[in-house]
């Protein structure tokens, strides 16, 4: 199914000459210098090629990519220094480098005759007058450590590998013939070459080799069956396996179409072009915002149309469209697949507005109290660090399993509740030695979306007076207790949240009773008015419990911690002046 997906993806990317995607016989690659001539061969120029951010430009060009090894394997019309200038800087095998720059010149003079171009000729006299000795002299080169060199002639817009000849050429004669056999393709269902290594190379996953690892790979004698070896006995054919390569490479090089969950790269597609393509790893994520500001502002806007249960097809795609989300990790040279996940876009817009929903809380920091306000709809990668102290820390498959959860509209797994609980248990300190607060925004939206969707409890996105559950009111008086004491102890640095909250949530009985005590100790450091609202308020919220129970079960610390938070905020929420008769 994966391959297939990824197969047809690669048929419909392939008709858009804008998306550069390579024919079988080409490859995209790193180029990072050009050798300009003249149409004699003469050089002009050796310029350095880079992009805005100052990398190679990925460029299409014949062959695959350049193989590993020590072997001697000259590509056309494109290759490193050594290959293409017989030049290498600080170069620890110069007759090795010799050796390849007689292979390259070789192989472009044996074929002039047959491809007969000027522009090719050209090249063909250049290599023939070209001095390597005289190459360190150029200061492009010095620089050039890294990436491939193309030609071009002075004054063309294009390159000679581009030229129209020179490709037809190639692509009747320059491609080697399949060595492979033959046979029945599961991906497409035809008689064709099967692929004994599926290429290229897959490039791009977070953590996994630099020059590329496999998705399909076989290499031991437990993967052969019937005397078929290596994946003979899973026949692909090559123009498959070279189809649904390149259009992974494709969706991983792409900040649109990718996004980063803990260790996992995850690449997202529809079967047909949809706006969803380009907005689905921000929506999943807004932490990770795009740079266009009018991509950004769409984003906002479909972000709101989302939380409010409004997204039109224009916004999103059709709603019968199916989409297609793979999560893949490194292991060793190979990729492992954490997740593999397709529905239809309408489902995903509903799962993602119910996301949202469950999530919602009101902030601590919002517009009308902070320069920097909270996210309303937090990502994935952002809820994730509540799980652990540091990144290296986040569970590789929690990842997975909440992008489902979200997707798929599932419970949320209980792994990200339990670790966040712990978290919330535990006192921590800032950079600057300060207390942490135990119950954040996001660890209370985390928290409240866990409760809601996988035991129906219904919390609210704020304060709500009306609920009896003991937790819950636990929780609201620990905040008025809290509260009552900094009153009363501005200058105090550490406050009884530091020292009982987490046996207050999970042994109410053994703590309350002490707290209680110092409570009167603050109560009468107040003065007359705050006095009578705050006694007020803490005996409202003690006529709706019957006693302090012995325990709490982890559930219930939940809801002490939504009671606690919702109280909290309620107390730092500006209140409006009540209007009177005549307003």
């Amino acid at each position: 199914m994966i391959l297939q997906a990824l197969h047809q993806l690669y048929r419909r990317l392939a008709e858009d000459p804008a998306n550069g995607l390579p024919k079988p016989g080409y490859s995209l690659q790193g180029i990072s210098f050009k050798v300009i001539l003249h149409p004699d061969g003469k050089l002009h120029e050796i310029a350095t090629v880079k992009d805005d951010n100052g990398r190679s430009v990925q460029t299409l060009v014949p062959g695959a990519a350049k193989p590993s090894g020590q072997g001697v394997n000259p590509c056309l019309l494109w290759d490193n220094t050594g290959y293409m200038l017989g030049y290498k800087p600080e170069d620890p095998k110069p007759e090795r480098t010799q050796k390849t720059f007689e292979a390259f010149r070789q192989k472009h003079l044996d074929l002039e005759k047959m491809i007969e171009n000027p522009a090719f000729s050209a090249v063909c006299r250049f290599l023939e007058s070209w001095q390597p000795e005289i190459a360190g002299e150029n200061s492009a080169l010095a620089q050039t450590k890294t990436g491939f060199g193309i030609f071009q002639i002075i004054g063309q817009p294009s390159f000679v590998h581009q030229e129209a000849a020179i490709k037809s050429w190639w692509e009747k004669h320059g491609a080697a013939p399949s060595q492979g056999e033959q046979g029945l393709c599961l991906v497409t269902g035809e008689h064709a070459n099967l692929a004994k290594l599926h290429d290229p190379a897959i490039k791009g996953v977070i953590g996994a080799q630099s020059s590329g690892a496999k998705l399909v790979s076989f290499n031991l004698d437990a993967f052969t069956s019937y005397g078929k070896e290596q994946s003979f006995n899973a026949p692909v054919s090559e123009d498959a396996a070279f189809a649904y390569c390149t259009a992974l490479n494709h969706l991983l090089a792409s900040d649109r179409r990718r996004f980063r969950v803990g260790d996992t790269s995850t690449v997202f597609w529809t079967e047909a072009p949809m706006p969803a393509e380009d907005l689905l790893p921000f929506l999943v994520d807004p932490g990770k915002a795009p740079e266009d500001e009018a991509l950004k502002q769409r984003l906002a806007d479909v972000i709101e149309k989302v939380a409010a249960g409004k997204l039109s097809d224009d916004d999103f795609g059709t709603a019968d469209t199916r989409f297609y989300i793979l999560g893949l990790a490194p292991n060793a040279s190979r990729l492992s697949v954490r997740f593999w996940h397709t529905s239809s876009l309408g489902d995903l817009a509903a799962n993602l507005q119910k996301h949202h929903h469950d999530l919602a809380i009101e902030r601590q920091w919002d517009e009308t109290n902070s320069k920097f306000p909270e996210p309303k709809a937090p990502g994935i990668y952002a809820l994730l660090k509540q799980t652990a102290r540091d990144a290296d820390g986040i569970s590789p498959l929690l990842g997975g399993a909440l992008i489902r959860a979200i997707l798929l509209g599932t419970n949320y797994p209980d792994a990200l509740f339990q670790k966040v609980m712990s978290r919330v248990r535990v006192a921590e300190k800032d950079q600057n030695d300060n207390p942490t607060d135990r119950v954040s925004y996001l660890r209370a939206a985390i928290i409240k979306a866990y409760l809601n969707r996988n035991h129906n409890l219904n919390l609210t996105m704020s304060l709500d007076t009306t609920r009896t559950d003991t937790a819950y009111l636990l929780g609201r008086l620990f905040a008025v207790l809290e509260k009552t004491q900094q009153d009363a102890l501005p200058e105090i640095n550490a406050t009884i949240r530091d020292r009982f909250y987490s046996a207050a949530s999970a042994t109410p009985g053994a703590v309350f009773a002490r707290v209680l005590r110092t409570y009167q100790h603050h109560l009468g450091k107040l003065d007359g008015g705050h006095k009578i609202v705050r006694e007020r308020l803490v005996q409202d919220i003690m006529s709706g419990m019957n006693g302090f129970p012995a325990h709490l079960n982890l559930q219930q610390q939940g809801q002490f911690a939504i009671g606690y938070y919702h109280q909290r905020k309620d107390f730092f929420t500006k209140k409006n002046k009540p209007k009177t008769d005549q307003e």
